[in-house]
């Protein structure tokens, strides 16, 4: 069970909204522009509202809060408690799933733990490290290759990078301007974005599904935006492919540009065993 847990916490990106109820922003559609311009321009807007120079040059920072897994759009009843750790350079991640034991008195147990370098991923337990199924770390790196992230430390500067303006399109009732973003290999990401705030509503993006020999769409949204120490944060993100709810995330607490030790994404490092009292 915490296997199924935390692939579903996995599979979100830091990254990653589902829009408030509120009233929609009264606007006329704007129509799409294949020149580029506008899309780049609304990307620039994107990482101003982010927090702009502070978003771009964050390195590390932590994440508490709770996930949850779906199957089928059914959500799992058991959600978990967790602890993640992110380093840009060189790139870690760390994600501890924190479970509850005791009756009376319930103790936190911290006793299993996925940690990701730039081209694998372990589960680290006291015992020692394994590697994780072939498919999370596909799914994993698919997913951070197509990060808003990597979007803009990465796509917008590689040669042959097209953009295009494709107009207004609606997520969960919000007016949201839609960019794309084409590689010159092919590979393509969708951002929608917030008319009134230009912060990220959604990031979607399409992959041929080896079985079947289709395509499958993945999508991330983004909600419940709160600034901390400079940089917007999205305490609320939701993870979808083709069209249901498989993972969802809510934040509770996030700090950035904290000191982490350098053998915390080590996944020879095994946790520490507890001695029994």
């Amino acid at each position: 069970m915490k296997r199924w847990l935390l692939a579903g916490v996995l599979l979100l990106t830091p990254m990653v909204g589902w829009a408030q109820a509120s009233a929609l922003p009264s606007a006329t559609p704007h129509p799409p522009d294949q020149s580029g311009d506008r899309g780049r321009k609304l990307l620039e807007e994107m990482v101003t509202a982010l927090g702009g120079e502070t978003w771009l040059h964050r390195t590390t920072w932590m994440e508490y809060g709770k996930g949850a897994s779906f199957y089928k759009g059914q959500p799992n009843p058991y959600v978990s408690d967790f602890e993640e750790y992110f380093r840009l350079a060189p790139y870690g991640q760390r994600v501890v799933i924190v479970s509850k034991q005791g009756v009376f008195i319930p103790t936190s147990k911290r006793d299993v733990a996925e940690v990701w370098t730039p081209t694998d991923g372990y589960e680290v337990t006291y015992r020692g490290k394994k590697a994780l199924p072939q498919k999370d770390v596909d799914s994993y790196r698919r997913n951070r290759a197509h990060s808003l992230e990597t979007v803009v430390s990465d796509w917008l500067k590689q040669p042959g990078i097209m953009i295009t303006y494709d107009g207004t399109d609606m997520v969960e009732r919000h007016l949201a301007d839609k960019v794309t973003l084409l590689t010159a290999s092919n590979d393509a990401v969708s951002v929608y974005l917030d008319e009134r705030t230009h912060l990220p509503l959604s990031r979607s993006f399409q992959y041929r599904n080896e079985t079947y020999r289709d395509f499958d769409t993945d999508v991330e949204q983004y909600d419940d935006w709160h600034v901390i120490q400079g940089i917007a944060t999205p305490m609320t993100v939701t993870r979808l492919l083709n069209g249901d709810v498989v993972a969802q995330r809510f934040i509770t607490k996030v700090e950035y540009t904290v000191q982490l030790a350098p053998d915390l994404f080590d996944p020879d490092r095994p946790l520490e065993k507890k001695a029994k009292k």
